[in-house]
């Protein structure tokens, strides 16, 4: 059951795209328009309605195309039922030392929430293989630099928050890769059924990337 997911895997081309929807039966579409835009990891949130079917058919659907996670995770016993679902990696708001505990006994990758310094090192030293700072349009990119002083070690993955504007300066300042929902996926183009503007929207996200990674 172990996922054959790394955390490199994850942050390859710097963006976890975050996609909520209350219309489940269009996320399939929605993971193919990114992808083709470069985005290739999509995580698949609990707020979206009968999220574990959405995430099974969005990895039956797309499993050479993209990586497939849930989000919004937040126990250790939502997080065995996405894995049993096939999400390929685990991602949380807060932090909750349990579920990092169970994807690692499955081998999955977990992305738990942190704000504070305590909270990121509590999480990697329990495990976890990336640390999301939420939500970082509180912190600013200055904080990710100067994660960076003290704990460099520590892969950090700001979410909230972050845009076209911003995305940059959070990469320059440290991050491994960066969460992007709305600014990303935008609600009013999945209603819509505007994959063309998805797509376009996530090779805007990752030319910004690759600009800020030197090439």
């Amino acid at each position: 059951m172990a996922s054959k997911i790394t955390p490199q895997r994850l942050c390859r081309c710097g963006i976890m795209a975050v996609v909520r929807s209350d219309d489940p039966t269009v996320l399939v579409e929605v993971g193919r328009a990114i992808a083709r835009g470069g985005v290739d990891v999509i995580e698949v949130t609990f707020t979206v309605p009968d999220a574990l079917r959405v995430i099974s058919e969005t990895r039956k659907a797309l499993d050479d195309e993209i990586v497939v996670g849930a989000g919004t995770v937040l126990d250790p016993e939502t997080a065995r039922a996405a894995i049993l679902a096939g999400a390929e990696f685990i991602v949380s708001p807060t932090l909750n030392v349990e579920t990092i505990a169970l994807c690692n006994r499955y081998g999955v990758p977990v992305v738990p929430g942190a704000f504070t310094p305590t909270e990121i090192l509590t999480a990697y030293t329990a495990g976890a293989d990336l640390v999301k700072v939420f939500p970082a349009t509180k912190l600013g990119p200055e904080f990710i630099k100067d994660m960076a002083g003290p704990l460099p070690h520590i892969p950090l993955v700001p979410t909230g928050g972050v845009n076209l504007d911003n995305a940059a300066q959070f990469i320059r300042a440290g991050a491994a890769c960066l969460g992007v929902g709305s600014n990303l996926v935008e609600k009013e183009a999945i209603k819509n059924r505007d994959f063309d503007r998805l797509t376009a929207n996530a090779e805007k996200f990752v030319a910004v990337v690759r600009e800020a990674r030197g090439g």
